[in-house]
């Protein structure tokens, strides 16, 4: 029979061995770790022509380059946006507008987000970005039979925003939290509306508006391109609802070395022409409408 000290010994053992391993399942990788591993593990949720869904997309191309350069096998890990950060810094988090809280632990799942990241203030107070992937810009979009007309672009961002947010009264507006497609980001209560947020993803907010499930949903640039292409004559854009924002790729704050090396490797891509190259495939008309961004 085992004695008291004998058990309370064995106790101690496995709780030790238990906190051991929960801090090991927490913690993040930095480039030395993750060249010794021999694999980049790919943090990403399907979305838009970043991540497709089938095994491709320009942020898929774009990080097995990266695993490539830094001599490492690729490793896609699917995700969703509400444990995305979570499996990234082993943190869970709460988000209220601007400001980000830690509620708790996580198991790390990767090393890199990139699925069209959005750069916003809460997000940059718990994870690095690198330096800007792609622009973007929060749209509103209504069906193309909406009473709800397109603004005219007036060369003034700030007052094209107040013209398009002062169309929203009484409206029903699909948004997604903790996204950048919070509406409680763009204050959308505020101007009248009836936010409301969708459960589904974010693929799925433009066919949503086509069936008629809301007044109208806010878009961002990448998935609105795709969905004026993918329903032509069912949609339509009212207006921004943002500033021009960006998207880049997001690592741990523990890890430096290699946001710094995804950096020299991002601007070498663009010098060499692979970036453009990856663009060109994935969103052909995004140059239409911000050529500033690419030259």
């Amino acid at each position: 029979m085992m004695g008291k000290k004998t058990g309370r010994v064995i106790r101690t053992a496995i709780g030790f061995w238990a906190v051991f391993l929960f801090i090991g399942q927490a913690c993040g990788r930095d480039l030395p770790e993750i060249k010794a591993s021999g694999v980049i593990r790919h943090l990403g949720v399907p979305y838009a022509n970043f991540i497709t869904g089938s095994g491709d997309g320009m942020d898929v191309e774009l990080v097995r380059l990266f695993a490539g350069h830094i001599g490492v096998r690729y490793e896609y890990v699917k995700t969703s946006w509400g444990t995305v950060i979570g499996d990234l810094i082993g943190k869970k988090v709460k988000v209220a507008g601007d400001d980000v809280q830690i509620i708790g632990s996580a198991q790390v799942k990767g090393d890199i987000i990139a699925n069209g990241f959005t750069i916003i203030p809460w997000r940059e107070k718990i994870v690095d970005f690198s330096i800007p992937v792609f622009p973007t810009q929060v749209w509103l979009m209504a069906r193309a039979t909406s009473p709800v007309m397109p603004i005219i672009p007036g060369g003034d961002i700030e007052k094209d925003i107040s013209i398009v947010k002062s169309k929203l009264a009484g409206l029903t507006v699909l948004g997604v939290a903790n996204t950048c497609l919070d509406p409680q980001l763009y204050n959308i209560e505020s101007t009248g509306a009836v936010p409301r947020l969708f459960p589904g993803d974010l693929n799925e907010l433009a066919p949503a508006i086509v069936n008629n499930e809301a007044d109208a949903t806010l878009l961002d640039v990448p998935d609105a391109l795709i969905a004026l292409d993918k329903w032509p004559g069912k949609i339509k854009v009212i207006g921004p609802v943002s500033k021009t924002q960006e998207m880049a790729v997001a690592f741990a704050k523990d890890a430096p070395l290699m946001k710094d090396e995804f950096n020299r490797f991002l601007l070498k891509c663009k010098s060499d022409g692979r970036y453009i190259d990856l663009v060109k495939k994935y969103y052909p008309t995004v140059f239409d409408y911000y050529p500033g961004f690419f030259k």
